[in-house]
């Protein structure tokens, strides 16, 4: 359940960050939910393999690192899209990686909060 949210969220999010960015364009919410699909499919499967290939940078830069990698896994999503799902440069990808990452952590703070 808390997967599905999730996807759910990220597709919101493509479509909400589409329109804030002209080097990101999303087709559609359709388009956006296939590509927070593929990107939660390829942050199950490779995005970990990744992050332990790049441990001693991501250690050395304080976790930083982990922006760049997220950006690649957006940069591999938009590879599996096509044309419906473009980001036009890396830069735009690891911003994006930015923004969906802190509203990712406010979203997930709101709606699972653990306190009792």
């Amino acid at each position: 359940m808390r997967w599905l949210v999730g996807v759910l969220i990220n597709a919101v999010l493509f479509v909400a960050l589409s329109g804030f960015f002209s080097s990101f364009h999303v087709d559609g919410f359709m388009t956006a939910l296939l590509a927070s699909f593929i990107l939660a499919v390829l942050n199950m499967l490779i995005r970990p393999i990744l992050l332990i290939l790049t441990l001693p940078i991501n250690i050395f830069t304080l976790g930083l690192f982990t922006f760049v990698v997220n950006a690649l896994m957006l940069e591999l999503t938009t590879y599996f899209m096509g044309s419906s799902f473009v980001i036009d440069g890396f830069g735009t990808a690891l911003i994006l990686a930015a923004l969906m990452a802190f509203a990712n952590m406010i979203i997930n703070s709101v709606l699972w909060d653990n306190r009792k």
